[in-house]
């Protein structure tokens, strides 16, 4: 068993950070996180393209290039793999194995199960030290319905941990857990389950998803929102230096 997949069979559940660039990435690590994941939503807003839409294939394997040589555990958010074909998915986490990713995580979007289970197949075959995080979409694009026929299509298929994001209710998440043979990863939601609850339930991983991503852009928001009206604004701010230093920049030039 390799490290990552160690930190989903633990007595208390991965809690996976997601990351949109270098200097949140590192600035998650420096507050103990072993693992870090990437969000696609910050990934692609970040760069001024569209989430969900195979859209940031080249930036992802950027990021992962640039994250992957990085001290602590990286895994990827590669949407649906970027292609419909199998084999060229395969390729991808091959790339991203190679850049120093540990994990990737693959979603369904609700289309064939037989066509996601395939490429998690191909992900398997082309990087087979790679964490396989397949995701479901039945409870974040739909109703729930085909939730366990989907994911015993994917482990299967070889996925190593599988992926429910938007189920919340106690009972079903517990359920999920008796059912599966492999780690179930649960998306955290401010309105379902706090992360001690989802241990008792069983979750083993519990991903951030794009939530740090948004709740930056909301404190950006009430920054300027506070000196507009006159006020102070508050909250934690890191410095300018230690903002910088994130970067591994060497030539010291920046004004801010």
């Amino acid at each position: 068993m390799t490290v990552f997949a160690d930190l989903h069979h633990r007595d208390e559940p991965l809690l996976l950070p997601n990351a949109w660039d270098h200097a949140s990435a590192r600035a998650l690590a420096a507050q103990g996180f072993a693992a870090i994941g990437t969000t696609s939503l910050g990934t692609a807003a970040a760069r001024g393209l569209p989430d969900g839409a195979s859209a940031t294939r080249e930036e992802t394997l950027r990021l992962a290039s640039a994250l992957g040589s990085e001290p602590f555990l990286l895994s990827v958010d590669a949407e649906d793999g970027y292609s419909e074909d199998p084999d060229e998915t395969g390729e991808f986490a091959r790339q991203l194995q190679a850049a120093g990713a540990v994990g990737i995580n693959l979603e369904d979007r609700l289309g064939s199960p037989a066509l996601h289970a395939a490429k998690i197949a191909a992900v398997k075959s082309a990087a087979p030290g790679l964490f396989v995080n397949a995701r479901a979409d039945t409870y974040w694009l739909g109703t729930g319905e085909g939730t366990l026929d989907r994911l015993d299509a994917y482990q299967q298929a070889g996925a190593d941990c599988v992926f429910v994001p938007g189920l919340t209710e106690p009972g079903a998440i517990a359920a999920l857990v008796k059912h599966l043979a492999v780690p179930l990863n649960i998306l955290y939601s401010p309105a379902g389950p706090a992360l001690p609850h989802l241990a008792d339930l069983g979750v083993r991983r519990v991903s951030l998803g794009s939530l740090l991503y948004r709740r930056a852009l909301g404190a950006a928001l009430e920054t300027v929102a506070d000196i507009r009206q006159g006020r102070t604004p508050s909250g934690a701010t890191p410095s300018y230096a230690e903002v910088d230093a994130l970067s591994h920049r060497v030539d010291g030039a920046g004004t801010g």
